[in-house]
């Protein structure tokens, strides 16, 4: 019933919502004395109102053009490749020159992969660039079957070969320990579409590493636990009706749980621009919560997998990591690049965690293994903003022009 509830509580705020947003007029911004000051702070309450809600939908990456050189670029979303639970999204450039090929590994833990727009407008400058655009769960048909941690692996090699040999992979939290996991499997196959580096930022290498409050939660509890609390049906209104999953919402709640009074501190910030008419200011915050509060919902086996596998069992790193029945040994890696970027104030995913990955591979040279800790910057901050822009960015954009 937990979906249900949910749906039920957003079904009966919907009108209010709507009258809120409705009610809102570009001509109560003038300013006018006390009556106003009075009808802006209503306008503002009002706007705050009608932005109460959640989306189920990914919003548009918005990328549409960029600097190569010394000219602006258009850019151009296509699906290169469609899955049942992800899509491999390319974004094209009409440009003469060859770039590298990269793929950017979303994770999958109730955001859509618009998450990572700065990191893909970055990425955008110098490389051929595509990402895994996951799908929200609830959308998928019952009869597309189940997709877990090794059809998570799967779809990573699947795309790899989609993309062609030569490409460049760069993993974000969660998905390191899958990528890193389809490198060791193409490795030891030989498989043509090996990538010729990796880059693993701000991911669950190994968890035993300075464990943070997010793995302690993982472990705090038994896997039935997280099966019976978490876990809810889909609704029959929605594509994937009857599917299990592990919601978006309650994904979201526990992000926001971590730093609630910079969530409330940020939300007053919002209701004074607003009522000031402080448009630029507004809009900023407004634009981050817009991303932020469009959540996917993750398949139950998915989710609860990760949790056994990965936070609670520590597989990869104990050297138990199966797919498809065969044991996952980083070890036969021997000419795909590595590099490991971990951020010095990252509460979600600490120090030593992702760095884990150079002692897992280590029939890698030394030449093709490298480290990046970023100070002064928290899990967000590895991948988005001016230190990933100014910083961590040329250190992933050197590794992959030395193995081209």
């Amino acid at each position: 019933m937990l979906y249900q509830t949910y749906q039920l509580q957003d079904d009966l705020i919907a009108p209010f919502r709507a009258l809120a947003r409705n009610a809102v007029f570009p001509g109560l911004w003038g300013d006018w004395g006390l009556a106003g000051e009075l009808r802006r702070r209503l306008s503002a309450g009002l706007e705050m109102l009608s932005r109460f809600e959640l989306s189920h939908t990914r919003p548009d990456f918005g990328i549409e053009t960029v600097m190569v050189g010394n000219r602006d670029v258009p850019v151009t979303p296509e699906i290169a490749l469609d899955l049942p639970f992800g899509q491999l999204l390319k974004f094209s450039k009409d440009i003469d020159s060859e770039q590298p090929k990269v793929l950017v590994i979303a994770p999958l833990s109730g955001h859509f992969s618009t998450l990572l727009r700065g990191t893909v407008h970055t990425l955008l400058q110098d490389h051929e660039v595509y990402i895994t655009d996951w799908v929200n769960a609830r959308d998928v048909p019952l009869s597309a079957g189940r997709f877990g941690v090794e059809d998570y692996v799967d779809y990573i090699i699947r795309f790899l070969e989609e993309i062609g040999p030569g490409a460049h992979i760069l993993a974000v939290c969660q998905p390191c320990v899958q990528a890193l996991a389809a490198v060791a499997v193409m490795s030891e196959d030989e498989h043509p579409a090996t990538p010729r580096s990796m880059t693993l930022m701000a991911g669950p290498i190994d968890v035993d590493e300075s464990p943070t409050a997010v793995n302690e939660l993982a472990k705090s509890k038994p896997l039935s636990w997280f099966e019976t609390q978490v876990i809810a049906r889909v609704p029959d209104r929605y594509p994937g009706g009857g599917r299990w999953v592990y919601p978006g919402f309650m994904q979201l709640t526990a992000f926001m749980a971590m730093n609630m009074d910079r969530h409330r501190s940020q939300h007053s910030k919002l209701y004074e621009h607003l009522a000031k008419g402080e448009t630029a200011e507004a809009e900023k915050i407004k634009s981050f919560y817009d991303e932020y509060f469009a959540v996917l919902d993750l398949a139950a086996e998915f989710y609860v997998e990760t949790i056994d596998r990965v936070f609670q069992q520590n597989q990869l790193a104990k050297g138990t990591f199966t797919y498809r029945g065969r044991k996952v040994d980083p070890s036969v890696i021997r000419k795909t690049a590595l590099l490991t970027v971990e951020g010095g104030r990252d509460d979600i995913c600490a120090l030593g965690q992702t760095a884990a990955a150079h002692d897992l591979c280590r029939s890698l040279r030394p030449h093709l293994k490298r480290h990046h800790l970023q100070a002064n910057v928290g899990h967000y901050g590895v991948f988005n903003g001016k230190r990933w822009d100014r910083e961590i960015y040329p250190v992933v954009r050197n590794l992959i022009l030395s193995m081209e």
